[in-house]
């Protein structure tokens, strides 16, 4: 999954973040089981911007509900 920027999260509608968040949050917990079994090594560095693109949809979640 390419990283994202907040222009392009703002730009979703409600159901498309659900569909991002959704497949982050599973590559991100596929990735933390790899990292605990001790079979993660290209990878590593994918865990902290996956985690920074399921802050920003959740940032967003929380501004859609505000308005």
């Amino acid at each position: 999954m390419a990283r994202i920027k907040m222009k392009t999260v703002r730009q979703f509608n409600e159901k498309d973040l659900k569909d991002r968040l959704q497949q982050a949050q599973s590559e991100l917990s596929k990735l933390k089981t790899e990292a605990a079994k001790g079979t993660l090594r290209k990878e590593s560095g994918k865990m902290k911007p996956l985690k920074r693109d399921i802050a920003r949809i959740l940032t967003r979640f929380n501004e859609m509900k505000k308005q």
